[in-house]
């Protein structure tokens, strides 16, 4: 029993981190091409922007939606069994 709580604990860190550092290095890029974009036609920049900011959005809903599928597995787990 406390073997699954403890992997279980373990897939919850795994989840946040490597979702965690996925979301960041996704917007860190998207920031660098959007700066890069920007630089080259001035002119785009408003849309550019625009379409940046709602790429971020979805970027870190996907982290969220893993933080909240690593909270569903730590307080209301499944693979628990019922005792």
């Amino acid at each position: 029993m406390e073997n699954i709580l403890g992997l279980v604990a373990l897939a919850c860190g795994l989840i946040v981190g490597l979702g965690a550092i996925g979301a960041s290095i996704g917007i860190a890029l998207m920031g660098g091409k959007f700066l890069e974009s920007s630089a080259r036609q001035p002119e785009l920049m408003n849309d550019l922007q625009t379409k940046m900011f709602i790429l971020a959005g979805l970027i870190d809903a996907a982290f969220l939606i893993g933080v909240a599928i690593a909270l569903l597995f730590a307080f209301a787990n499944p693979f628990q069994l019922a005792a």
